[in-house]
């Protein structure tokens, strides 16, 4: 299995255009943020099946800190710490922190986080895994700092993710409009790489709906979607184009609506050194070679 990295340079992100876009997106984020929210409330229930008494747990990728939250009102004795790249983020999350649900904010890059080895009882983060350049580097410093019975939670989105926004793009220009988001087998084999126990995975796949592709773009810049891929265009995107890219999404409108599908891959993993225990109510363990699709629509 040979590391995850992009087979095209064009889809390398812009780290700091990343951090400057969330940074933007802060203050307006909760309102567009609907299938995160979503995702979210999944992402948490799925803690219900597992079972945890963490002393430290890490929210990685916090965003406003609503599962910062959430995470200190399911594990109240736990120090909750809200690990985000972007200050602004992090500013918005405050206002999530109140006497009884208190957690730390530490403003800090995902592939190094400054957290002592072994120190993290549940690791959690909710679509922030896409943002990363090197997912192989990321689970690597997950596994750093888990201790060997934490557990690892994620979410990230899979290759299916706005591809009619990227096939709408791709019928009028050569340069990338679109993420490029990793395969669930991918993911899996990453996993194995990074030495974490016990990998599973599972896809479950949503589908909003739009006016006209105008607001879709709206919603993506209003959570901090940019395009930040070095492969964008260099400049503004010209009328032409822009109307050009909107009469091929329009091909796709059903029933008055213009889709945006979204695959959202789930992730749960150990500390390596856990032997390996039963099935778990609602999942599927599988070796990740042989990891295969589950989906629900």
């Amino acid at each position: 299995m040979s590391p995850v990295h992009p087979q095209d340079d064009r889809f390398v992100l812009d780290t700091g255009q990343v951090r400057r876009a969330f940074e933007r997106a802060s203050a307006e984020y909760d309102r567009a943020a609907v299938l995160q929210t979503n995702v979210r409330g999944r992402l948490l229930a799925r803690l219900e099946y597992v079972k945890l008494a963490p002393i430290v747990i890490v929210d990685a990728g916090c965003g406003t800190g609503h599962a910062s939250r959430a995470l200190k009102r399911l594990y109240p004795r736990a120090r909750v710490i809200a690990l985000d790249i972007a200050p602004g983020m992090l500013h918005a999350a405050q206002r999530q922190r109140g006497w009884l649900r208190r957690f730390d904010r530490v403003c800090a890059d995902a592939v190094r986080m400054p957290l002592a080895n072994a120190s993290v009882d549940l690791l959690y983060s909710n679509l922030m895994l896409q943002w990363c350049n090197d997912p192989d580097a990321v689970l690597a410093e997950f596994e750093r700092v888990l201790k060997p019975h934490g557990l690892l939670t994620f979410s990230t989105f899979g290759p299916d993710t706005l591809k009619e926004l990227r096939a709408a793009w791709a019928s009028v220009d050569d340069y990338t409009h679109v993420n490029r988001f990793l395969d669930m087998h991918d993911i899996g084999d990453a996993l194995v790489r990074a030495r974490l126990s016990e990998p599973v995975l599972d896809v479950e796949r949503f589908t909003l709906t739009y006016d006209d592709a105008l607001r879709l773009m709206q919603d993506l810049k209003a959570i901090g979607a940019h395009n930040v891929t070095v492969g964008r265009p260099a400049g503004l995107t010209g009328r032409g184009r822009l109307k050009a890219m909107m009469a091929a999404y329009e091909q796709q409108r059903t029933e008055g609506r213009l889709p945006a599908t979204y695959e959202v891959v789930y992730g749960q993993a150990w500390g390596r050194s856990v032997e390996q225990t039963g099935t778990t109510i609602g999942e599927i363990r599988i070796p990740a070679s042989a990891i295969g699709y589950r989906t629900r629509e």
